[in-house]
């Protein structure tokens, strides 16, 4: 069955992947972005999906957003949290601003989003959340205490959530990417990637396509008894 779907972050790299991939489905697809006009309007040329461009962190900013998809595309079935920033560094030198603006487009927006769903999902019986968290929220990272702490709480507010959802029929879950070959892990230095790669046991990035089918199987009608799970695609880097 179709749903209207909404990607945050959706526009580029693993979002990208996931708005293509639901939309060769046959969802209406709505992909977020925070600002990059060029490359969203060069996606929406490409593809044909709609692409809004707002503030994930900022809630009425959501709101209103989330009200304009649904007025052009009809009640949100499907919702991917998949918007996120680096600003990395050790603690002792990191600002609040570091701190604070991941947490909020990382972690707050999760919130922000959801809550402006999880009310027509549940009169509707049918919802599909999966929030994209990360390998480093779950066995944490040098110099990401901001990224990591968001990306675990992204684990904790799925499972909350899903406990919540499970009686209406919104069914709650999160994807734990590892390293993804995306401009985000590209600009990492040559010899920093040679060392992540040679701790990845298949031995090569993960590909966008690799979290785009785990959300396709997830979102899927038929998937009603997964929920509350964390889905960890990270080439057998961190079993957790």
């Amino acid at each position: 069955m179709s749903h209207t779907a909404i990607v945050t972050g959706g526009t580029r790299g693993i979002g990208a992947a996931i708005s293509m991939a639901l939309s060769e489905d046959g969802h209406k697809v709505a992909a977020t972005y925070a600002g990059n006009d060029e490359a969203a309007e060069a996606f929406k040329t490409q593809t044909g999906i709609s692409v809004y461009r707002f503030d994930v962190a900022d809630f009425d900013q959501c709101a209103d957003s989330v009200s304009r998809i649904e007025t052009d595309l009809g009640a949100v079935g499907i919702l991917v949290n998949n918007a996120g920033i680096t600003r990395d560094g050790t603690l002792h030198r990191m600002d609040f601003e570091q701190w604070n603006a991941v947490l909020q487009t990382n972690l707050s927006s999760c919130y922000n989003m959801c809550r402006n769903v999880i009310d027509g999902m549940r009169e509707r019986g049918f919802g599909r959340i999966v929030n994209i968290g990360s390998v480093n929220g779950q066995a944490g990272q040098y110099g990401q205490v901001n990224y990591a702490a968001a990306k675990s709480g992204i684990h904790g507010f799925t499972k909350a959530l899903a406990l919540e959802g499970a009686a209406k029929g919104v069914t709650v879950n999160a994807i734990a990417p590892g390293y993804v070959d995306t401009d985000m892990v590209r600009a990492v230095p040559e010899k920093v990637l040679e060392k992540i790669i040679a701790t990845i046991p298949v031995g090569r990035l993960g590909y966008a396509s690799d979290i785009a089918r785990a959300v396709q199987f997830l979102v899927a009608d038929d998937a009603t008894f997964i929920t509350g799970s964390t889905l960890s695609i990270n080439g057998g880097q961190h079993m957790y």
